[in-house]
């Protein structure tokens, strides 16, 4: 199989460039037909903020461009026959996730070689029950493993990476994204509770079709698959009343729920799935980047809590490696995957800028491990967020 040069890195990497633009303005976006029919160049930020959001301060595009370009010369391989993600920390080389994770990085980034060789990819590992949808995890020889069924979050990105590619290139990437979101409600939502499963496996007779990851409540996207098909919205909103019906004082939530509330014990990966640990830490991006670009109120109101709560720490050093939903410590930090949604969810914390502005100090000044492509990419995505550059298509 063919494998990707350095050559070919350097001009990846060099394919991610845009113009740097002025500071985004206060008012909300433009919503009109032309507006929502213009690409959107990295750092152009044409597509505004709500009122009130805060920026970290100094050349946060550019900041973000150099991550990016580390960021790709550490995770993109041509293992494969074409461009995809590759995940060494995670159980399988390849998974759902980084593709969905690589698909919505390259479409903000405007890196359409990058896009196209990740598609291919995903068209080529179809699941096992819903050939509309993508197989969970791939192993070293590019082979789909562990039953070929999917992975909601991963079909979720994928999907909206497309509505992204559609606005900045054309082309048929909109046919495409229509297919896959009406099988992601299809397969992977649940129709009573209206809350997304852990993949299309979690057949309404399997007790874990009960049980939602509350990482994949990404609710920017549910609002752009409104634009397609108006049952998101009930999904939308199923999922922003529960966020804010989960009582604590932290505003942290747990990796999983099931029936509407915390898990107790292990359910699906260890005796912690019921904290604030490995997949719930993403929700602060999450729910945040919903909160800046809509100005919601429930998604403002959900991240400035947890951003509140957190800021008291006073020192990014001393995030933990994930907490109990009442805000006990479960590992010593700093675990920078834990920090950095984190940054996103400041965004909108009224009194916030001085500590969104040490959380980016932090995220700046580290270097990307080789193997470390969890933490990276998450990263990367928060950082994009908190400069100013996430969009909904």
């Amino acid at each position: 199989m063919r494998r990707l040069t350095i050559l070919s890195l350097v001009v990846l990497i060099a394919g991610a460039t845009g113009c740097a633009g002025a500071r985004p303005s206060a008012k909300p976006a433009a919503t009109g037909p032309a507006s929502m029919e213009q690409p959107v160049p990295f750092g152009s930020h044409r597509v505004p903020y709500a009122q009130g959001v805060l920026r970290p301060k100094g050349d946060a595009d550019g900041q973000v461009r150099d991550y990016y370009a580390k960021w790709k010369a550490a995770f993109v391989t041509a293992k494969c026959g074409s461009l995809q993600v590759i995940s060494p920390d995670a159980d399988h080389p390849y998974v759902a996730e980084a593709q969905g994770y690589g698909l919505v990085i390259a479409a903000t980034m405007g890196d359409r070689e990058l896009f196209d060789g990740i598609l291919t990819y995903v068209e080529a590992h179809p699941s096992v029950n819903n050939p509309d949808l993508l197989a969970a995890e791939q192993d070293k020889n590019c082979k789909s493993v562990n039953g070929s069924d999917s992975a909601t979050d991963g079909d979720l990105d994928v999907a909206y990476g497309l509505l992204m590619a559609q606005r900045q290139w054309g082309g048929g990437y909109r046919d495409k994204a229509v297919k896959r979101i009406a099988a992601i409600k299809e397969s992977e939502v649940n129709p009573d509770t209206k809350l997304v499963k852990l993949g299309d496996w979690a057949t309404q007779d399997d007790p874990l079709s009960k049980v939602s990851r509350t990482s994949d409540w990404m609710i920017d996207h549910f609002r752009a698959f409104e634009k397609i098909d108006p049952a998101w919205a009930e999904i939308r909103q199923a999922h922003q009343k529960l966020i804010a019906e989960i009582p604590n004082e932290t505003g942290l939530l747990p990796d999983f729920v099931k029936n509407g509330k915390p898990v107790k014990g292990q359910v699906l990966e260890d005796a912690h799935d019921g904290d604030y640990n490995w997949n719930a830490l993403r929700d602060p991006w999450r729910i945040g980047a919903d909160a800046v670009t809509s100005g919601d109120a429930a998604s403002t109101a959900a991240a400035r809590k947890m951003s509140t709560w957190i800021s008291k720490v006073g020192d990014p050093e001393k995030i933990a490696g994930g907490y109990t939903l009442d805000g006990r410590p479960l590992e010593e930090g700093p675990e920078p995957a834990f920090v950095a949604p984190f940054a996103v969810a400041a965004l909108v914390q009224p009194d916030g800028q001085a500590w969104l502005d040490k959380l980016w100090a932090y995220l700046t000044s580290r270097e990307i491990g080789k193997k470390d492509y969890f933490a990276a990419t998450v990263q990367l995505q928060s950082m994009i967020v908190a400069s100013g550059n996430h969009w909904v298509p």
